[in-house]
């Protein structure tokens, strides 16, 4: 037992060593306890366990449990004393995120060098040794809860806590379903999840001394099990440990600490294994789990009270060890469709007040070395501190390109001129599309500057809203079923590609960059694409650059087609559970038909299709195939051009962050309308809130349909989509308009701002706004 000094050495007279002898074998001994204890994790101290708050007076819930630690320390005094709390974090971090030396190959090098002796000298490793038999069941514990509730002396649940947690063998002998099986599949874990929840859930409600007493166990464990290879026993018991509810508590987190850290220098194997363990948690208790990670990871980085915890600079480990862990977590929750919680539940919002970009350069520098960066972690990043990422590196970029520009303009000796900062796009309205085409094409060098959009024949300028009207009545245009590059579904309510074959596929490309442009300049668009789409946006995230290599193929299944042909894909879910005869039945082959032009034409999902018949044993392969035909064969051109239109624009590593979803949002926003927190964030201009006027506007707005609430929003804004911090980002203004009321409402698209009459009643305000909004296409200068 570590916590156990040498025994005593007998005496010359005895027989033993002389004892100048004994000096010198006590100094060897010394030697090699002290390599032993340069293995173990820090060890928290009674000093340490004041730094870290644990010593707070009667306020604090666990005031006085520095003394269990104290009792701990006492223990080695006859192996010597330990070093001090200040040395026992490695010295000489530069960075304050630097993850220190975790023993992580300790088990590897011991391994590889017992392999490499011969094999008479080979000794085996000792067995797991067997657990302690424990009898008590939930009945049992129950039973013994309540009556110490009822007669308030808690002798024998105390004497449950301290017992059960005292060591990881002791976990697993309360906790372990079988004690005699050794669980050690991916499948099972073994634990009794009733049974832990059960003791967790009275845990908070026990006295004082009992919740010391686990915490007092859980550190022991963490020091007994600390050296030594891995037993699935002891992964059990971080399972069980990691859903203790006391971790909520900050004066808790010093321990919570260690025993993060102590997970996250964990082989690949064993995380393997907790992450299959993980998934089987209960819903509610995995959020428990994530959300005391991200809290414990909030408050280190933003304490309410710093001085509950050690110096920043001494517990560096602390962020990136529970980082780690609830990468394991969010590891878990991909593993299940649909997943056990959102992937949005394990954003923590704290990090959008960190300084991003340092994170972010950090990350680019570095990749995923040893210098720990969020980014390594991009599921624990907001969709709101990732759109502030990609629009700063997107400025960044227009800033360089433009800088370039004008250098290369100054070293012709020719005169700057201010047009050349911005990717300038002059189109006729009754010429939308071509000349889009023609722009966009002609300007490619000039793709990633500031946008200004100028409609022929109109003295609009373009501070933000005709770049806002020329995307949406562009998209309108394209996304037309008449167009023929897209085809709508009106089961599913979105557009997928076309598989027609054509010459040129440059419109493809065109709606590619358009979608990049909406990103780079922070446009969002009414665009209906599939989540499918944007998997294969990202599949590569970054444009390789070979260019023979295959872009936009993912793989799909079945659950993908419902999403774009719900119909189709409930029949060849149907023919997945057929019953009877699919051969003789169906009759069909590995060919499929697809109609173009009115031409029907025929493909084969494999080599001689036709020739193969569809059976019971091939259909799943048969199913597959068909999906991977219609989502990714069938229309691989069209969409490769797509691809490199949108990466023409926004190439960016900042993709690498994105989830599909996440890129779906930053393009087409919100659909979600929301007017009363538009009102709630509306400011005003030679307005009150609570005048007249302005209560008939709110009045007649919240009681429009859905339609009008959208043109209103297009109207004032020039989209009709929310963005991604919502209705608050809009920054919409309501002035005063000093005109008649005989005058429809005028909108700055590009401030976001609408110009209201001081009409005098609701029904002349409805009217008038209803007109306004109905016929707002075209813009002029007052």
């Amino acid at each position: 037992e570590l916590s156990q000094g040498s025994a005593a050495a007998p005496s010359a007279e005895e027989g033993g060593i002389s004892e100048e002898e004994e000096e010198e074998g006590e100094k060897e001994k010394e030697k090699e306890k002290e390599k032993e204890r340069e293995k173990l994790p820090p060890v928290p101290s009674a000093s340490t366990a004041a730094a870290g708050g644990l010593e707070e007076g009667a306020k604090n819930q666990f005031s006085t449990f520095s003394n269990f630690i104290t009792t701990i320390n006492q223990k080695k005094e006859g192996i010597g004393n330990r070093n001090s709390p200040a040395q026992l974090v490695t010295p000489n971090i530069k960075n304050g995120r630097d993850l220190p030396p975790l023993c992580l190959d300790v088990r590897q090098k011991q391994r590889l060098s017992l392999d490499a002796l011969p094999q008479e000298l080979k000794a085996p490793f000792p067995p797991e040794p067997s657990l302690p038999i424990r009898t008590k069941t939930v009945k049992d514990f129950q039973d013994d809860v309540e009556k110490s509730k009822a007669s308030g002396d808690w002798k024998a649940v105390h004497y449950f806590y301290s017992t059960t947690f005292d060591s990881f063998l002791e976990i697993n002998a309360a906790f372990k379903k079988d004690t005699n099986s050794p669980f050690n599949t991916i499948e099972d874990s073994g634990i009794d999840a009733k049974f832990v929840n059960v003791v967790y859930d009275a845990l908070l409600n026990t006295p004082q001394d009992v919740q010391k007493s686990v915490l007092k166990g859980i550190i022991n464990g963490l020091l007994q099990e600390w050296t030594g290879p891995r037993t699935k026993d002891d992964l059990r018991a971080y399972c069980i440990l990691l859903q203790n509810p006391q971790f909520s508590n900050t004066s808790t987190y010093v321990i919570y600490a260690h025993l993060l850290r102590q997970i996250a220098a964990l082989t690949e194997a064993d995380h393997h294994f907790l992450v299959h363990w993980s998934k089987k948690i209960s819903q509610r208790r995995f959020k428990q789990v994530v959300d005391r990670l991200l809290q414990f990871i909030s408050l280190r980085l933003f304490p309410a009270k710093p001085e509950e915890f050690p110096p920043m600079v001494k517990c560096t480990w602390w962020i990136p060890s529970a980082t780690k862990v609830l990468a394991l977590f969010n590891a878990a929750n991909s593993l299940i469709s649909p997943p056990i919680i959102s992937y949005t539940d394990f954003y923590n919002s704290t990090l959008d007040h960190i300084d991003l970009m340092e994170e972010y350069h950090n990350w680019q520098c570095y990749g995923n070395s040893h210098r720990f960066s969020f980014c390594q972690y991009p599921f624990i990043i907001s969709i709101a501190a990732k759109k502030v990422i990609i629009q700063r590196d997107s400025e960044q970029q227009m800033i360089s390109i433009a800088r370039q520009s004008l250098v290369d303009k100054v070293s012709r000796r020719q005169k700057p001129d201010m047009n050349m900062l911005f990717l300038n796009v002059k189109v006729r309205r009754t010429h939308l599309v071509s000349d889009s085409l023609d722009e966009l094409a002609r300007k490619r060098a000039d793709l990633k500057k500031k946008l200004k959009v100028t409609f022929v024949g109109e003295a609009g300028l373009d501070m933000g809203g005709l770049t806002k009207e020329w995307f949406l009545l562009l998209i309108r245009q394209i996304f037309h079923p008449d167009y023929g590059m897209f085809t709508y579904h009106k089961d599913s309510h979105c557009h997928w590609f076309s598989s027609f074959k054509c010459d040129n596929y440059s419109e493809f490309r065109l709606v590619g960059a358009l979608m990049g442009l909406a990103v780079y300049n922070s446009i969002t668009l009414d665009i209906r694409f599939p989540p499918c789409c944007y998997k294969k946006l990202l599949s590569p995230p970054i444009v390789p650059c070979d260019h023979n290599t295959v872009v936009g193929i993912c793989g799909v299944t079945l659950d993908d087609l419902f999403q774009i042909m719900p119909e189709l894909a409930h029949g060849l879910s149907e023919l997945l559970s057929y019953e009877g005869n699919v051969e003789e039945d169906f009759y069909s082959t590995f060919q499929v038909f697809q109609e173009e032009f009115g031409v029907i034409k025929s493909y084969n999902l494999k080599p001689n299709g036709d020739k193969i018949p569809v059976t019971n044993r091939n259909r799943k392969e048969y199913v597959q195939l068909y999906v991977d035909f219609l989502l990714n064969k069938s229309i691989y051109k069209q969409f490769a051009a797509f691809y490199y239109g949108f990466h023409s624009v926004c190439a960016s590593y900042a993709l690498l962050l994105l989830r599909p979803e996440e890129v779906e949002i930053l393009v087409c926003g919100s659909p979600e309308l929301d007017m009363s927190a538009l009102q709630r964030s509306t400011q005003y201009e030679g307005y009150q809130k609570t005048d007249l006027t302005i209560r008939y506007f709110w009045d007649v707005v919240l009681g429009f349909s859905l339609d009008l609430q959208k043109k209103l929003l297009h109207f004032a804004t020039g989209s009709d989509r929310v963005p991604v911090g919502g209705m608050a980002d809009l920054n919409f203004k309501i002035s005063k308009s000093e005109t008649s009321t005989n005058w429809l409402p005028v909108a700055h698209t590009c401030f976001n701002q609408l110009c209201l009459p001081p009409y005098k009643n609701k029904k002349e305000l409805k009217q008038k706004l209803i007109i306004g909004i109905s016929n707002a296409e075209g813009f002029g200068l007052e």
